[in-house]
């Protein structure tokens, strides 16, 4: 792999925006002491002043001994600035500007923002846990953690995946379509003129990898018809954003991480997603399918297709799905041309799918260079594979009869009830002599490796929804609720991390099983919102039509949901009707033609939702 980049430097900082305190230190070792520890610092045991020192090459920290003298009765507050700045007369200046701004004041706007943001969908249903993640915490990790830090335990580069926030700010679009818009243009300035993209990069260097991972190039299509399609920015089509520009990967090279330069030349957006897509339609094997490459969603997939000639059947089912919803854009910006290869590829693709790829009972996930099957009954390990399942269901393309025995199988097979985990495949790899790649380094049942991997899972719960399995789908979300495997004290202790944010992966493994793995920084948070409000509670936007058609689990007699979306409010109220034999929308007390309603700036709206008994 090359490397070749520079990195900014920033250095943290610490303050307190009142009495300076008496002493300080930026030596770990001294504030802890020898033989001491976080919970009893020698420093604090002794009550010694601390030295002073604060120099480069330490063990860093930043520790300020306060004399404080508490009046009887009395209290006494200290405040301190954290933060970071790239030169110590930037951390002055920053020390000084916040330092005058009023605290509470200060907690007080930030809890209005975020009511703003949150308040966009608030429900209320017979599930309280449900209601919880929905209402507050999806919807935070996916901002705070995934867009705007980019950072977490687990992962910490603040680098954009170019697939990975993309799909996080479509899940936000009714909360604040800019967010998906900046996105958008942020991911296609990263594309090079050859229709590949970086994977992910770095802000400010632009410093990144590029990478022979498959389905890439399919994300920012499937973005943009998804944006287009609820925001109704046609707008957005015509941006034009120029291209970057790298020493193109060499025969055998899977990557290289270097800063590009930025081309003279600039096309629309729309250009961008039609060059990323006719190299996604280049890439095709010799059944028809897509290569795998180096790696497509599932990127520990990495040597299944090394050799340029293993497929992978779930890109398959994404490529077709994004071609029928990009060759509809083509179609409204005039490009007939365009749209008809691309709908000639895709009945190409669909014949392909339903051919080599149905396995008899379920779809295949795949194939090695070799031609080896993958995820086949025939497998002795990955033999079943949850995305190749639920996307045949996705795409909306899939056969469905066969769809809906795929979809079967892998609930036999996948959901386990035991860990209430849904597992992405089984059995996991560790014997096979096949090299599927770095998923096989991890221990069986262990993340990708036959564990849940959250992320597949909520397109397994969306997939089972819009099939009307209503039940499955939503027991299968309360097994994805991580409050759920925290409701007692053995549980907590057993799962092992918040309960109250979305893990990436939750263990299969023996002695481990429904342990919580990596959290927070994950795109499942995102996904997992989705699968809420848009699988299970029906609640979309379409342009400037809000959309109802509830899913509902069949103990629920309904739910009450408050929008307020574009200017307007809608007080919604989703009941069980013994007399209704079909959906029916009723908008301040009218019946209506459609299962959708427009909400006009400043107008309260009350919208009930009747559905059969």
């Amino acid at each position: 792999m090359r490397q070749r980049a520079r990195f900014w430097r920033k250095t943290p900082m610490a303050s307190t925006t009142a009495n300076p305190p008496q002493s300080v230190s930026a030596d770990r070792q001294e504030f802890l002491g020898r033989h001491g520890s976080s919970e009893a610092p020698r420093a604090v045991l002794d009550g010694a002043a601390l030295s002073g020192r604060v120099e480069a090459g330490d063990d860093p920290c930043a520790a300020m001994a306060h004399d404080v003298e508490i009046p009887t009765g009395g209290n006494v507050t200290l405040l301190w600035l954290t933060g970071d700045a790239s030169s110590p007369e930037e951390a002055s200046a920053l020390i000084q500007r916040h330092g005058k701004l009023d605290y509470d004041q200060r907690l007080a706007d930030n809890e209005r923002r975020w009511r703003g943001f949150l308040d966009t969908i608030q429900v209320e249903t017979p599930d309280k846990a449900f209601d919880a993640m929905v209402n507050h915490w999806l919807p935070y990790q996916a901002l705070a953690c995934r867009i705007r830090a980019r950072s977490a335990f687990y992962q910490a580069s603040g680098a954009f995946g170019f697939r990975d926030q993309l799909q996080d700010t479509m899940a936000l679009l009714s909360h604040d379509p800019a967010l998906g818009r900046e996105q958008i243009l942020n991911a296609a300035g990263r594309q090079f003129a050859e229709g590949d993209v970086q994977h992910w990069w770095l802000p400010r260097t632009g410093a990144g990898v590029r990478t022979i991972i498959s389905d890439d190039v399919v994300w920012l299509a499937h973005a943009v018809a998804r944006y287009v399609s609820v925001t109704g920015d046609k707008a957005i089509l015509k941006e034009k954003l120029p291209f970057i520009e790298g020493q193109a990967l060499a025969e055998g090279e899977h990557d290289a991480f270097f800063v590009p330069t930025v081309s003279a030349k600039s096309v629309t957006l729309y250009e961008h997603c039609a060059r990323a897509l006719e190299l996604a339609i280049k890439r095709t094997g010799a059944h028809g399918l897509p290569l795998i490459l180096g790696g497509d969603w599932n990127d520990g997939m990495n040597r299944v297709g090394v050799e340029g000639k293993g497929e992978s059947v779930w890109l398959g089912w994404f490529l077709l799905a994004t071609l029928g919803d990009f060759s509809a854009v083509a179609k409204a910006e005039g490009d007939a041309r365009r749209a008809q290869a691309w709908e000639k590829h895709a009945r190409s693709l669909k014949r392909a799918l339903e051919g080599s790829a149905w396995d008899g009972r379920w779809y295949r996930r795949g194939s090695f260079d070799d031609g080896t099957p993958l995820g086949s009954h025939g497998s002795e390990e990955c033999k079943i594979d949850s995305i190749a399942q639920s996307w045949s269901v996705l795409s909306g393309d899939g056969d469905p009869v066969r769809s809906r025995t795929a979809m079967e199988a892998a609930t036999e097979f996948l959901v386990d009830d035991d860990l209430k985990i849904v597992k992405l495949f089984t059995p996991p790899f560790s014997e096979t002599e096949k090299d599927p790649g770095y998923i096989k380094s991890y221990p069986p049942g262990v993340r990708e490796n036959g564990g849940q991997y959250t992320h597949a899972a909520t397109w397994f719960v969306i997939a089972l929804a819009e099939m009307g399995r209503f039940d499955e789908a939503y027991r299968c979300f309360a097994m994805l609720n991580p409050v759920n495997h925290a409701l007692g004290e053995a549980e907590a202790e057993h799962y092992r991390v918040e309960p109250y944010v979305v893990a990436a992966d939750v263990y299969a493994g023996e002695g481990k099983g429904g342990r919580g793995g990596w959290t927070w920084y994950t795109g499942s948070a995102g996904w997992l919102y989705r699968a809420g409000v848009e699988g299970i509670l029906g609640i979309s936007k379409s342009g400037d039509r809000i959309e109802i058609s509830p899913r509902l689990p069949g103990h629920w007699p309904g739910y009450t949901a408050t929008l307020r979306m574009m200017g307007g409010e809608c007080r919604l109220t989703v009941v069980r009707d013994k007399a209704a034999k079909a959906v029916t929308l009723e908008k301040a007390g009218v019946r209506q033609k459609r299962l959708s309603f427009e909400l006009k700036p400043g107008v309260v709206l009350d919208v009930t939702v009747r559905i059969p008994a």
